[in-house]
Order: structure tokens, then C-alpha cells, then sequence
């Protein structure tokens, strides 16, 4: 399941890379890393998930002025 979670979070991470790259936003670059290294070192589902899940809506909280 984490294996999983890992993969679609890494391909949601270099999205982010790629966005962070074209926009020059920091915060996409960050999330990015972290989207996908982290899923390495945690191996409980349910954390891997919310994790994933704060990680990922924060540049766009950010950007729509949220944060």
C-alpha cells in the first residue's frame, strides 16, 4: 500500500518540480523534494497519506492566498 502512496505521490512531487521550474516559485520546489522523498521513511499508510495530503494543498493554499 505505502509502495503505492509512494509512486503517486513521487509523480505529484515532479509535477511540482516542474511547476517550481517554469514558475520560479520556492514553494513548489520544497513540496516537491519532500512529496518525493518522504514516503521512503515513513512507513505507516495513514501518516504517508495525511502527510501527502498537507503537503500537497499547501503551494496551492499559498498561491490562492490562503497561507
Amino acid at each position: 500500500m505505502t509502495l503505492l502512496l509512494g509512486l503517486l505521490l513521487g509523480g505529484i512531487g515532479t509535477v511540482y518540480l516542474a511547476v517550481a521550474r517554469r514558475q520560479h516559485e520556492p514553494s513548489y520546489l520544497v513540496c516537491g523534494f519532500i512529496l518525493i522523498i518522504y514516503p521512503w521513511f515513513v512507513s505507516n499508510a495513514l501518516i504517508v497519506i495525511l502527510l501527502g495530503a498537507l503537503v500537497t494543498a499547501y503551494p496551492i493554499a499559498k498561491a490562492k492566498g490562503i497561507v
